[in-house]
């Protein structure tokens, strides 16, 4: 079975990406074709790049690192849960994509974009695609993205609107599929 990561990639306390992810998680696990672990990079709490050697050279010399690149190097593929401040991904999202390199490459990856206003933070989700794609990465074409997040959270956490449960499930779909493919070495 496919082990897929649903990475929350919001570190603000206050985040809407928390319940957004979790309920991104649910329908991954009701999907039935992954073994789903979620991942919080809050929680995770890494520094910013503090290792001596490049991520490519894949000599990493602290603890963090050891365990983020153990976490990453487990999964098949991924869901990216991420906000956008300021018409982009954050800082602390894209330091933790930088601390590793190797454990990215050719695995399936599906954006899944929020925002306060009407955007949906799909601007950010189109910014990360050339940082995904030069890890090796296989986004899938199909992303999906959530305008007006805080209306939606209450509190029962995430309230999903109409159609997006099938939209993410076409997201899914395209990860198992991906995810299926035997990679050319």
């Amino acid at each position: 079975m496919t082990r897929l990561h649903v990475i929350s990639a919001a570190t603000r306390p206050t985040s809407s990406g928390r319940p957004l992810a979790a309920w991104v998680g649910e329908r991954a696990r009701a999907h039935g074709g992954f073994e789903v672990t979620s991942v919080d990079l809050a929680e995770i709490a890494l520094p910013f790049l503090d290792e001596p050697e490049y991520a490519s050279s894949g000599v990493y010399t602290n603890p963090h690192t050891l365990e983020w690149s153990a976490l990453v190097d487990s999964a098949d593929a991924f869901v990216f849960v991420l906000p956008m401040y300021n018409g982009g991904f954050t800082a602390p999202f894209k330091n933790a994509i930088d601390f590793l390199y190797k454990e990215w490459g050719g695995k399936p990856v599906a954006l899944f974009s929020y925002s306060a206003g009407p955007t949906g933070g799909a601007p950010a989700a189109e910014m990360l695609l050339p940082v995904l794609t030069r890890l090796g990465m296989l986004p899938t074409e199909r992303r999906v993205a959530v305008p007006g997040i805080n209306a939606l959270i209450g509190p029962d956490g995430f309230q999903a609107p109409e159609g997006l449960a099938e939209e993410l499930a076409g997201m899914l779909d395209e990860v198992a599929a991906l995810a299926s493919e035997p990679v050319s070495a």
